[in-house]
């Protein structure tokens, strides 16, 4: 009886175990997965009743051609800045905006997202956006995108693809990461959930090392398409997602004269002759200067001999007469037109000359009587004369 109590207590005692490992299990599974529809629970004064212990302030400048919306919202932006308790103030002389806690601040992160709003103003963002980073689960990313391109003409044909035709492309990459996307100058000032920010600097990153927006743009519309099947959460989506290869790779332009590199010698190269070894070798430098002279003579003789001839050959060129062309290229064509209808062309030539075009009738009238006979008066008038 003891050995099989011994035994049921073992048996018992097993599944506990095992309940509790699988317990554990879900319990960090769940903890992993997030709910849909969850969010974070606001901040209120109750977390913190006794406020900041000390006040801290930012301030931005902004552009000359920004002063005169900044004036027109201003008030706009105090009352939304008063809301959480932070004092704004707006210096036109200076040309900046300054942004600093008070006594009643209880949130410390309120005074982070009024540094946003004041630098996403100075970025021309209008008010209507920029208000929104003062929500909980909104954010901004501000891209410096000068740097990037060093040819300034490449560099504006880059930000433009960005912006797309009459801001297509612009308005595409919104709607796909829910954030609102502004290029303005050397900058991107995007504002929006988190994962939609991270997808908006990757995009504009790649635009900025050439490449086109539109393939980031498709595989945003697959991932968008892919999250709606709950199935698919777990799996990896490299299988689904297009892989774009570059056809145009940049070819390094080859120089025409291309240097090859000796093999290095660490004894010096030999030192050319001189005009006296030279002279040595041949055996001139013996010889008389009367005879030295005469060689030099005759060398230039010859050198002219030569000059003279290829002068005399170049005018030559221009009395050569070119090679005519045969004028019967075929004698098959010579042939048939010998067989030619003689008949048929007088025909036709005596009826061109028979049509009243100007030419002269084929049977000319006689002349009148009467002007005959004035012709003769005319002669008996001047023999009589």
């Amino acid at each position: 009886m003891a050995s099989s109590t011994k035994g049921d207590g073992v048996s018992d005692a097993q599944p506990e175990k095992y309940s509790k490992k699988t317990k554990n299990q879900v319990d960090e599974s769940e903890l992993l997965t997030v709910p849909d529809g969850w969010k974070e629970p606001k901040f209120t004064k109750e977390d913190n009743p006794r406020g900041l212990l000390e006040e801290s302030s930012f301030a931005t400048l902004f552009p000359k051609y920004r002063e005169a919306y900044l004036k027109e919202c201003w008030p706009l932006v105090e009352k939304a800045l008063e809301e959480l308790h932070i004092k704004a103030s707006l210096d036109l002389i200076e040309g900046s905006v300054t942004v600093c806690t008070t006594k009643k601040t209880f949130d410390p992160y309120a005074i982070v997202r009024a540094r946003d709003l004041i630098k996403l103003l100075a970025r021309s963002v209008p008010f209507e956006q920029a208000v929104r980073i003062l929500q909980d689960d909104m954010a901004c990313d501000i891209i410096k995108i000068g740097t990037l391109v060093r040819n300034r003409e490449r560099f504006v044909k880059r930000r433009q693809r960005l912006i797309g035709p009459k801001g297509s492309t612009l308005k595409a990459l919104e709607l796909l990461t829910n954030c609102y996307v502004m290029v303005q100058g050397n900058t991107v000032s995007a504002l929006g959930p988190f994962n939609g920010l991270k997808e908006v600097r990757k995009v504009v990153m790649d635009t900025m090392k050439n490449i086109h927006p539109i393939y980031n743009i498709k595989t945003l519309m697959i991932k968008r398409e892919l999250t709606k099947d709950p199935e698919l959460r777990t799996q990896s989506w490299e299988r689904f997602l297009p892989q774009f290869r570059h056809k145009n790779l940049s070819k390094r332009k080859e120089p025409k004269k291309k240097s090859t590199k000796k093999e290095y010698t660490p004894f010096p190269p030999q030192q050319p002759d001189s005009k006296v070894d030279k002279e040595l070798a041949t055996g001139e430098f013996f010889l008389r200067e009367s005879v030295k002279k005469r060689k030099r003579m005759e060398e230039m003789k010859v050198k002219q001999a030569e000059a003279l001839t290829k002068k005399q050959e170049e005018r030559n060129k221009a009395f050569i007469p070119p090679k005519e062309k045969p004028l019967m290229k075929n004698s098959s064509k010579a042939h048939t037109e010998g067989k030619l209808d003689i008949q048929a062309i007088k025909d036709k030539v005596k009826k061109a000359k028979t049509k009243k075009l100007g030419a002269p009738p084929v049977n000319p009238s006689p002349a009148s009587s009467s002007s005959t006979d004035k012709k003769k008066k005319k002669k008996k008038t001047k023999g009589k004369s």
